[in-house]
């Protein structure tokens, strides 16, 4: 009797919307970074953020991300109603859509 070979049926990795989202975080992150160095704010966040991207590298855990961009998020809209130059309202929408609903 000869020998069948059948092809197996290869799994693909799907993206959930869980997994878009945590994408989605990383992409806020290293936005608001930029434009936190960029209008020179919060060194301190900053650093926290670079050591939260470089974590979920290495994790895939986004709460350290979701926390700092929570944090953020407070900064750009002081600096909204400061009218500070960079800082406007579909970046802060933005950081919002990223973000887990509460």
């Amino acid at each position: 009797m000869a020998k069948v070979v059948t092809k197996k049926a290869v799994d693909t990795p799907k993206k959930t919307a869980k997994a878009k989202a945590q994408v989605n975080i990383v992409k806020v992150a290293e936005s608001i970074l930029d434009k936190l160095k960029a209008l020179n704010l919060e060194p301190i966040l900053q650093s926290d953020i670079v050591w939260c991207i470089g974590s979920y590298s290495h994790d895939q855990n986004p709460v350290g991300l979701i926390d700092k961009a929570e944090q953020a998020l407070v900064i750009f809209k002081a600096e909204l109603a400061k009218k500070t130059k960079g800082v406007t309202a579909k970046f802060i929408t933005e950081i919002e859509k990223a973000l887990p609903a509460k």
